[in-house]
């Protein structure tokens, strides 16, 4: 089933982001595709939704960022989680040095 290849690629990239210290889940809706809830654990408030499907013009499966835009190929789920990461860290805000 296509929606099953899907959730597998999604929990691919859950365990990935695990390993990087980011709380993840599959969440699977009744009306809805599954998708991916990541969020930040140091700063909840840092969260992403992330789905996964074929792009339009091929067959090749992508994650997808919750706002529609092409994120990374699922056959890099190292690559997926490190744009993740990147995404949901907090910025830093340095001291100027400036008195």
């Amino acid at each position: 089933m296509v929606s099953d290849r899907r959730v597998g690629y999604l929990e691919e990239l859950e365990h990935e982001l695990d390993t990087r210290g980011l709380v993840a889940r599959v969440v699977r809706t009744r009306s809805g595709p599954a998708f991916l809830r990541v969020v930040n654990p140091e700063a909840a408030s840092l969260a992403e939704d992330v789905t996964c499907a074929p792009a339009p013009e091929t067959r090749d499966h992508y994650f997808w960022w919750s706002w529609g835009e092409r994120m990374h190929r699922v056959d890099d789920v190292g690559g997926a989680a490190l744009k993740l990461a990147h995404v949901l860290q907090p910025l830093c805000h340095g001291v100027s040095g400036r008195t």
